[in-house]
């Protein structure tokens, strides 16, 4: 069951917290759930890392495809979860899910939401390090999308994120390259030119590239798979995953039972 938020819960100082990143995004937290807002970008990538992350859980637990709850009996972290976008979908397609984010403006805005939706979700304002340090067990999947890029230190947030992660279970890892392509799509085009993002979204000095993931999530004991891209196709409007993994990319890592 979702729980409220009280003055108990402040954030603690930890290696996953920028402050500033913390202010911008609860900032604009309100706007979460509407699809023509600052998170229009979001609303429609969302479908296609949805639908990659449920085939890669099937396919990873050997679930059959096609169920109507398909992760029924897993339990999942959304970590970094902002306002839900991912951590609702999941729970209607039947995980026990717990959606944890560093802001408490998102944690109540998905609060909110998924109670409006009848939705039971165990949203908490925290972070990894404080999921590790309360000896929370760990999840079956655990859910790292477009959050890297945004924490003070990347390689121990991976590697904490890991350390979350049963075995026999799995992550995935969504953020952006660092290139001058990413550069000029993702920052100069997306927020400076095409305005999908309110500027100063993103730090190009923060992405990452492939390895820079994939290291510390080996270094913690996991089997990253390679990246594969995920790219947006102006003709169309639409995203899809495929082999360019210039911009954006994602990578499933795998803990051996």
């Amino acid at each position: 069951m979702a729980r409220t938020i009280d003055a108990s819960d402040a954030l603690p100082v930890t290696p996953s917290i920028d402050p500033a990143e913390v202010a911008k995004f609860s900032a604009m937290a309100a706007d979460w759930w509407n699809p023509k807002g600052k998170f229009r970008p979001l609303h429609r990538f969302n479908p296609v890392r949805l639908k990659f992350i449920r085939e890669t859980a099937e396919r990873h637990f050997g679930l059959a495809p096609g169920l109507r709850r398909p992760l029924e009996g897993l339990r999942l972290l959304d970590i970094g979860c902002g306002g839900g976008l991912v951590s609702e979908p999941m729970a209607r397609l039947g995980a026990s899910v717990t959606g944890v984010d560093a802001s408490e403006a998102n944690i109540k805005t998905a609060l909110t939401h998924a109670t409006e939706q009848g939705l039971s979700i165990d949203y908490r304002a925290g972070t990894a390090e404080g999921l590790l340090a309360a000896g929370e067990a760990p999840f079956d999947i655990v859910l790292n999308l477009e959050v890297v890029e945004h924490v003070a230190d990347p390689d121990r947030f991976l590697a904490d994120t890991a350390r979350l992660v049963n075995p026999g279970g799995m992550m995935v890892v969504a953020t952006l390259n660092k290139t001058a392509k990413a550069l000029a799509t993702a920052v100069i085009g997306a927020e400076y030119i095409l305005r999908w993002l309110p500027r100063g979204t993103h730090d190009w000095s923060k992405f990452l590239d492939p390895k820079d993931v994939r290291g510390p999530l080996e270094g913690a004991g996991m089997i990253a798979d390679a990246p594969v891209g995920v790219i947006f196709k102006p003709i169309s409007g639409q995203w899809e995953i495929g082999a360019d993994t210039s911009v954006n990319y994602m990578v499933v890592a795998r803990r051996p039972g």
